[in-house]
Parts: structure tokens; C-alpha cells; sequence
């Protein structure tokens, strides 16, 4: 039959979700809207690779949110969505692709069984959309006032993705430049090409609205019962230098921190914490201090490593608390960016972030001022 590849469209701003930030790139159970929806494909025993399209301004958040996938480079995408998607499958071409599946970036969990459907059909059909029958009385209204009943039976509101035979709707697609289509189904259909309708799932739920994303959040709460929680310590003595790195961030300071890596004790806390929570060692089996790439390493990728650990087995990070323990430096002014670091890192939302302070009143090292610790809790979900 040929190679399956799957395009997934990511150059959308989301106008009429508002905020600076795409609506594909928002913080959605422990990871991206994005991550979410490729790693479905990613991870699909059928698909055989993913190319994504984007905005080439939004090049730092997609780094940041699909950091860590096989995937090539993505393709920069157009004005309007059909444009992205031509110009997608036109990177594709060369592949030889023997079917593709098109997605939207802003569904978030596009099922495997739904995804074997459509390519299932494509052996019966050039096209395959999954979608659901109406279920609700559709009106005709205009000016606010109720002017008809339209006869439901046989309409469907259709999702993505949808499937179809490579050459053909690359073809369709070239000869539909310019002209303005809703979906990929209706340029195949203005091409000649009768796409079978397969059932789609109404977890396919695509974020519009801030309601679509609380709705998101409820239904991965659902499927992730399994809550773990887990606890980190670090320690670190002061040694020559004029700065540290506390949870990511760059602290002026009369000395510096003795450690293999950065020895960011804020970091090196949640990372135990989290591989804690989900029964996975601490840092030194991942990262051990013996091994010399380790000398000098940034961090932040020993906590991005852990929560990949807990993305691949399906779960989400819900909180993290770290508490800094010195007498100086002072960790206040810095906390902010403590946060939203921690966050970046990790694609959450900052709010479920938690970095405090405190002293030992002058006892012990750290009351001394020979050092400095950190000790964190993380909670994790996984699936049931």
C-alpha cells in the first residue's frame, strides 16, 4: 500500500480564542495543545512520519513545545489554512507518501482507533472524514428570531483528520489555489473526489474558546486517575565564582556553587521529585555525576528528561512546590522568574508552579552560609 504520513496544521493565530499566544501552543495536562495532537500520530503504529506546518514567527514556541520528537524540520505554513496545507504536502511530495491524514493542531486527542478507521477506509475510498451524526434540532434563525426547523437526518459535523490518497489531494489542492474552502474535505469534493464519512469521537473535541480548553483539562483529569506524589532534596556547598543558578535562573551572588553540572539545586529537586513520583530512581541513575558530558550540563535538561518519562506513560505533571533553604542569596526578587521558567521548561502553566524561600535562622550550614538546599514535591497523574 505504501507509506501513511500524517500533516498536522499549526500555522492558525486562533483569533477568536484571544491572547498573545496560538491556541495550538497553550498549556494543556502537563504538556502542549500541540505535543498532545502530534504524539498521536508520533506514536501511531501506522504512520510513518508527522510534518507539521507553522508560522515562521512561532519557530520558538513549537521548538518548545514538540522539543524532544523525531520529527523534520516544519514547513513554514500560509494565510489561510488551505495554503498551509498545500504547501505542507507539497514539502511532503518527496517522501512518496501513499496516503496522508490532515489534522488540526487545536485537536488535541485525535484517538488511534479513530485513526485506524479512517485509514481503514482508504482502501474502500480516496477520502476518508471522521465525523458525528447531528444529534441536537437544528434551527434557522435570523435577527434573533426562530424562522424554520432544518431536517437534521443525514447532516454530520465533520473532524479532523481527514484521510485521503497522497497524489490525489495534492493535486486537488494545486488546482484549488486561491480559491477559499472550509475544510479539506470540500476541496477534494470540488475536485471530483466523493470522501467516505467514518465515526469520529467526540473526545476530538478542537480548542476554540477558553471553555474548549477547561473541557480539555476535564477530560484528561478523567482518563489520569492515578495520582502520584513525589519528593526531592538537593544540596550544594558555595565555592569560587560570582553567580549561581537557582530553578533555571542566573542569581549575582559573592560565590558560586560547587557541583558537576550547573548544580542548580532548585532543578535538581523537582527532577528527583518527579522521577520519584513515578518510580523511576532519582538523577544520579539517569545523570550520573561520574559521567563526564555531564560536567558543566545545563539543568534544565535533567527536569525536561523527567517529565518526558512521564509524558511517555501517558500522564501530566499537576503541581510542583520547591522550597529554597540559604541565608543568602536572597531568592524574593528572583521568584517570578523562577516560575515562569520552571514552567517554560516543562510547557505547564505557571500557576501550577510553586517556588518559596526560606532560612534555617543562622543553624546548620546553610545558617552558616557554606551552601545551599532545596527540597520539592511534585504530584503527577497517570493513567488508571
Amino acid at each position: 500500500m505504501g507509506p501513511i504520513y500524517a500533516l498536522v496544521l499549526a500555522a492558525g493565530r486562533g483569533a477568536r480564542f484571544g491572547g498573545a499566544l496560538p491556541k495550538q501552543y497553550l498549556p494543556l495536562g502537563g504538556t502542549s495543545v500541540l505535543r498532545h495532537a502530534v504524539t498521536a500520530f508520533a506514536a501511531h503504529r501506522r504512520i510513518a512520519g508527522v510534518q507539521v506546518t507553522i508560522r515562521p514567527e512561532d519557530r520558538g514556541a513549537y521548538d518548545a513545545a514538540l522539543a524532544g520528537l523525531d520529527l523534520p524540520p516544519p514547513v513554514p505554513g500560509g494565510a489561510e489554512r488551505q495554503d498551509s496545507v498545500r504547501l505542507g504536502l507539497e514539502a511532503m511530495a518527496p517522501l512518496r507518501p501513499a496516503r496522508v491524514l490532515i489534522h488540526d493542531g487545536a485537536r488535541p486527542f485525535p484517538e488511534a482507533a479513530m485513526i485506524d478507521r479512517v485509514i481503514d477506509a482508504l482502501d474502500q475510498a480516496p477520502a476518508a472524514i471522521p465525523g458525528l451524526p447531528l444529534g441536537d434540532t437544528i434551527k434557522r434563525v435570523s435577527d434573533g428570531v426562530i424562522t424554520g426547523t432544518i431536517d437534521r437526518s443525514g447532516l454530520w459535523r465533520v473532524q479532523t483528520p481527514q484521510g485521503f490518497h497522497f497524489d490525489a489531494i495534492l493535486a486537488a489542492h494545486r488546482a484549488a489555489a486561491g480559491q477559499a474552502f472550509t475544510d479539506d474535505a470540500a476541496v477534494a469534493e470540488a475536485a471530483g473526489i466523493a470522501p467516505r464519512i467514518v465515526m469520529g469521537s467526540e473526545a476530538n473535541l478542537k480548542i476554540t474558546t477558553e471553555d474548549d480548553l477547561a473541557a480539555a483539562e476535564r477530560l484528561i483529569a478523567a482518563r489520569q486517575g492515578d495520582i502520584r506524589i513525589g519528593q526531592g532534596f538537593d544540596v550544594h556547598p558555595f565555592g569560587p565564582g560570582d553567580s549561581l543558578m537557582v530553578c533555571g535562573v542566573a542569581i549575582p551572588h559573592s560565590a558560586g556553587v560547587v557541583g558537576h553540572s550547573d548544580a542548580d539545586v532548585g532543578l535538581h529537586a523537582l527532577t528527583d521529585a518527579i522521577l520519584g513520583a513515578i518510580g523511576a530512581g532519582d538523577i544520579g541513575m539517569h545523570f550520573p555525576p561520574s559521567d563526564p558530558q555531564w560536567k558543566g550540563a545545563s539543568s534544565d535538561r535533567f527536569l525536561a528528561h523527567a517529565a518526558g518519562l512521564v509524558l511517555a506513560r501517558g500522564g501530566s505533571i499537576a503541581a510542583l512546590d520547591v522550597t529554597i533553604i540559604c541565608e543568602r542569596p536572597r531568592i524574593g526578587p528572583h521568584r517570578t522568574a523562577m516560575v515562569e521558567r520552571v514552567a517554560a521548561i516543562l510547557g505547564i502553566a505557571p500557576d501550577r508552579v510553586s517556588v518559596k524561600a526560606t532560612t534555617t535562622e543562622k543553624l546548620g550550614f546553610t545558617g552558616r552560609g557554606e551552601g545551599i538546599a532545596a527540597q520539592a514535591v511534585a504530584t503527577v497523574r497517570l493513567p488508571l
